[in-house]
């Protein structure tokens, strides 16, 4: 059982603590975040020990992990300060927003023998597990194109100072409250990026980072790709990939933390449809669990370095665009 500090205790962070309750594989033991005792009713509702600061988390003996549920840019340096006081960490995504910090979080890391978790949970619903077995199989032939939409208004009631609406914290609008998963999950499955160009607006909210996002993007295996996220309309999830022989397909009922079902749609040559349901689980929870598992030494986390570096790159190229205009390397 590992025993973990939950840092930063917004909606978020909540939501993370409940979804692993019961565990038998991790446990919450301490809360904190940078105004502890304005959760004291959710430590009291919890029944978890609310800690003063990250500090005495990391000096805590009976915490051996800590994850991290903060602003972006925070994420290095207390990555940094884990490794120090030899606590596994498991940091919630995006990892960081430059290439060159995650590389240096990952060198920490690694030198000192711990596993780190990211918080991309989508690659453990269901129907993400069921296309990348079937993009791993073949059956698509030629990887052709891939793309997806994750928008929802869950950002609706963030006021305008909010860190999560800033352009520094959060660049390129609903890229790193959403589309940093898609980007994940499209790295997993098609392999790297060689160029992006973005574009974001500002509709509707009053967020400085904006309320929509689109990008478009080119693989270093030739494939092309497009993601789609809006932070100002009802939920929508969509994600589609095409091969040469087959496309697949899947759509959801509801956002995946409200327990919604999921279609799994193919089609082959025969341009006849088939379509299978999934009944809810809780990634979150099956991510926590995965990692955990890593860092006991039962099993191994899905998640390579390289895909890590990856996707902050692309973040960071993505953000580039944004700002300045047109194709960017990444």
């Amino acid at each position: 059982m590992i025993r973990a500090a939950m840092v930063g205790l917004g909606w978020w962070g909540r939501h993370l603590v409940k979804s692993v309750a019961g565990s038998d594989r991790i446990e919450i033991v301490r809360l904190t975040s940078r105004s502890p005792h304005g959760h004291q009713a959710f430590s009291d509702e919890m029944d978890i020990p609310l800690a003063d600061s990250y500090r005495h988390v990391l000096e805590d003996p009976d915490v051996d992990a800590v994850i991290l549920c903060t602003p972006h840019s925070q994420h290095e340096e207390q990555v940094l300060a884990a490794v120090d006081h030899g606590k596994q960490i498991f940091c919630e995504k995006p990892l960081s927003l430059t290439r060159a910090s995650v590389e240096r979080m990952l060198e920490a890391v690694n030198g000192a023998g711990l596993v780190m978790g990211v918080g991309h949970e989508r690659r453990y619903e269901s129907t993400m597990e069921a296309i990348a077995e079937i993009v791993a199989s073949g059956d698509l032939g030629t990887l052709m194109h891939i793309e997806a939409n994750f928008s929802h208004s869950i950002f609706a009631s963030v006021e305008a100072d909010n860190w999560r609406g800033s352009v520094e914290e959060a660049p390129a609008a609903g890229m790193t409250g959403m589309g940093v998963h898609l980007t994940d999950l499209f790295i997993s499955m098609f392999g790297p990026v060689e160029a992006v160009c973005a574009h974001s607006a500002r509709r509707v909210l009053s967020l400085p980072t904006g309320d929509l996002v689109a990008v478009q993007m080119r693989f270093c295996n030739g494939a092309t790709g497009f993601v789609g996220a809006i932070s100002a309309t009802p939920y929508y999830g969509r994600y589609s990939v095409f091969g040469e022989k087959l496309w697949v397909e899947a759509r959801d009922d509801a956002h995946p933390q409200e327990g919604g079902r999921t279609h799994l749609i193919t089609c082959g040559p025969d341009g006849v449809q088939h379509s299978r349901t999934f009944e809810p689980k809780d990634p979150v929870r099956a991510n926590l669990e995965e990692w955990a598992g890593a860092v006991a030494g039962n099993g191994t986390y899905r998640f390579t370095d390289e895909e890590r570096v990856g996707n902050v790159a692309l973040l960071e190229s993505i953000s580039r665009s944004v700002r300045d205009g047109g194709w960017v390397d990444v």
